[in-house]
């Protein structure tokens, strides 16, 4: 198992995601918190059992129907990179 690590930028988008949910309604953003965390920390298991990302050498897990982890697989750990909204231009 790898340990999973969280950048910044993917702290960054998570908060801003969650922040900007919790203006309308705080239970679905704590729920929503709750299973993006979770989706992400889940890697350490099957880092390589997700599509490949649009970036090259990167990986994308889709935790809900509106928001996508990015990640890189790495020799010692899985790096969050990004969370993002699926609307969202990425790269």
């Amino acid at each position: 198992m790898l340990p999973v690590k969280w950048g910044h930028e993917a702290l960054d988008d998570l908060v801003e995601i969650i922040d900007y949910i919790e203006q309308y309604n705080p239970i679905a953003a704590a729920s929503l918190h709750r299973h993006i965390v979770a989706a992400a920390e889940g890697l350490s298991t099957i880092p390589y059992g997700f599509r490949p990302g649009r970036v090259p050498g990167t990986r994308e897990i889709v935790v809900h129907p509106n928001y996508l982890v990015v990640y890189r697989v790495g020799d010692t750990a899985v790096d969050v990179l990004r969370v993002l909204h699926a609307r969202q231009e990425y790269p």
